[in-house]
């Protein structure tokens, strides 16, 4: 096994989730694993192998192979778990470490993943928009939301609609309130300039709920964009007439 393999296996509590070669195979390919969910690891008695090796996670110690039970006798002497990590290794690779600490370690490392790969997509609005293109672009937000990105909601006033500011406002709160069951405010609507501009943040997948109409397949994210920036090419040269 490669030494730059061992260290990564070596580092404290989780920095690498995925499960590591066996001591006689060559190195795979990284993408080939997928991270285990957090419930599926084997905790001390759950885990099944009558050999693993044993690595302590806080200071990257190796105790070489062990038979479970002396691994879970070094675990229980220092007062922590004894936690499964590469249960596809041979033997499985196995940490002495609190598993508590494991836990949150995943849970942190998921929910930077999570930030990290939400997007920030935009969408404009005018005061006098119709009906039917404000559903239509609130459809589109409800979209983006539904993928875990934030939504930017830009509305630009024009010539006398600058004397209207208010009317903006009150739209821009009308959104927010439509948007409720999907989004959370996360900056509120903020004038600067001849624009007025608020932030939405995603709900918790688990309690989304659409209230506009469905589309059957949500657009790729690319097209979805780019269909959004020619509607508002459209509005730009084309005004909708308020109904």
């Amino acid at each position: 096994m490669r030494a730059g393999a061992w260290r990564q296996l070596c580092s404290p509590y989780c920095s690498s989730l995925n499960p590591g070669p066996s001591a006689s195979s060559p190195e795979p390919d990284p993408h080939q694993y997928q991270a285990i969910q957090i419930q599926q690891y084997r905790v001390n008695q759950r885990i099944r192998a009558r050999e693993v090796r044993v690595i302590v996670a806080s200071s990257g110690q190796q105790l070489g192979i062990l038979k479970i039970q002396d691994a879970l006798r070094a675990a229980q002497t220092a007062g922590l778990d004894l936690v499964e990590v590469a249960p596809t290794a041979n033997p499985p690779v196995c940490r002495i470490v609190d598993f508590g600490k494991f836990k949150y370690e995943i849970s942190k490392q998921d929910k930077e993943k999570k930030q990290a790969s939400s997007k920030l997509k935009e969408i404009k609005f005018r005061v006098n928009i119709s009906e039917h293109d404000y559903e239509t672009k609130l459809r589109h937000g409800e979209e983006f939301l539904d993928r875990g990105n934030k939504v930017r909601v830009q509305l630009q006033f024009r010539g006398r609609e600058n004397a209207h500011k208010d009317l903006g406002i009150k739209l821009m709160h009308k959104i927010s309130d439509d948007l409720a069951t999907m989004a959370n405010v996360e900056q509120a609507p903020k004038l600067m300039g001849r624009a007025v501009t608020m932030t939405l943040a995603p709900l918790p997948a688990g309690k989304r709920k659409r209230k506009f109409a469905k589309m059957d397949h949500l657009p790729p994210e690319d097209d979805s964009e780019n269909h959004d920036e020619d509607e508002d090419d459209n509005e730009d040269t084309e005004p909708v007439t308020a109904s």
